[in-house]
């Protein structure tokens, strides 16, 4: 159990879902408004179990880890919990489905006594911003105050931007945000050098969730691979991405994907692209069949893995080993062919000067 005390403002936050990408913003925002946040715990296999046996099966298991998270808060004796409608994040640009209607499937499944923080942002209809969303959040602890809504945004947008910031530099995704929610910002000179690089293309929930992704940036860096996500882009490079491979953009999420994968795959910095779903996502399905489609038009090697709650760790190092490994050789290859395009244009001048001898 948390140790709350009796009157404290406090909000329980899934580490799960948006965690992964706006928890800078929400610290930023909760903190600077006097409200205590209590984070649900890493993920576990029993995370996982737990949410999964309280929906179908075919549910995504990014849902199901949520899930998990909302009952490991309720654990914790929090009352509260944060489980924001993300309708639309720009006019006619959606999240699918299960994200649009999260507070309705919690409060369906969950059959406890607690408040769901359900506030909704709509891009798509008129009253419905990003400041609408944050007054409505606010009201579920009687702040009502306009100004202080604002300074708290600010507060928010302040952290997020140095996180931001951070994470473009080239600064781990943990380290950058250890800084920004210290309210400090570094700049990081990245003095090593990685013969290989790969992006990893996929949504934060799936990517710095280490149980989920199995560590898997750890994993390619072990293997003296340097890892590049949406992380280092701006929105105006992944938009850039999106017109790459010829697309519009449609989902909420599609810039994490098609627009970080259109970018990197023009990218001659980077040596092939992993693309990461969670089983049962029907927009992650319907982007990567793009994405493999114009990975072979640029001729960058696309290795494409799928997790849920039954993936094994053995059989999922071995296929990231076994691309690295035709990687590393792709590259020895094409270093080998331009040292001897290199000599074979050199002119060659017989050596005319013999010494007979008697």
């Amino acid at each position: 159990m948390e140790n709350i005390k009796k009157d404290e403002k406090v909000i329980g936050i899934p580490r799960a879902m948006s965690f992964y990408n706006n928890y800078p913003f929400y610290y930023g925002f909760f903190t600077d408004l006097g409200i205590k946040i209590v984070l649900s715990d890493m993920t576990t296999k029993q995370t996982m179990s737990r949410g999964s046996s309280l929906v179908v099966t075919e549910t995504c298991l990014p849902i199901k880890v949520y899930i998990g998270h909302i009952l490991n808060l309720l654990d914790k004796g929090v009352d509260k919990i944060f489980v924001p409608s993300i309708q639309s994040i720009a006019p006619k640009i959606y999240n699918c489905s299960k994200i649009r209607g999260l507070p309705d499937l919690v409060r369906n499944v969950i059959k406890k006594d607690f408040t769901l923080v359900e506030a909704t942002l709509d891009k798509s209809e008129k009253n419905q911003g990003l400041y609408d969303f944050l007054k409505e959040i606010a009201a579920y602890f009687d702040i009502t105050d306009e100004n202080v809504i604002k300074r708290a945004s600010k507060a928010g947008w302040r952290c997020y931007n140095n996180f931001f910031i951070m994470t473009k530099s080239g600064m781990s995704y943990k380290k950058a945000m250890n800084y920004a929610l210290q309210g400090k910002i570094f700049i990081e000179n990245q003095t090593k050098e990685y013969p290989i690089s790969v992006a990893l293309v996929s949504h934060g929930y799936n990517i710095y969730d280490e149980r989920t992704s199995m560590k898997i940036i750890e994993k390619l860096e072990e293997m003296d691979v340097r890892v590049v996500t949406s992380l280092q882009l701006s929105n105006e490079q992944m938009d850039e991405g999106i017109n790459t491979l010829g697309e519009q953009m449609y989902w909420a999420n599609e810039h994490e994907m098609t627009g970080t994968a259109g970018h990197y795959l023009k990218d001659n910095r980077v040596d092939g692209i992993i693309t990461l779903t969670a089983f049962g996502c029907g927009p992650d399905s319907l982007m990567v069949e793009r994405i493999q489609r114009r990975a072979k038009h640029f001729q960058k090697p696309l290795l494409h893995l799928t997790i849920d709650e039954q993936t094994g760790e053995a059989g999922f190092i071995t296929r990231l080993e076994a691309f690295v490994d035709m990687l590393f050789r792709k590259k020895r290859a094409s270093i080998i062919n331009k040292i001897e395009i290199t000599d074979s244009k050199r002119s060659y001048i017989p050596n005319t000067n013999f010494i007979e001898t008697k």
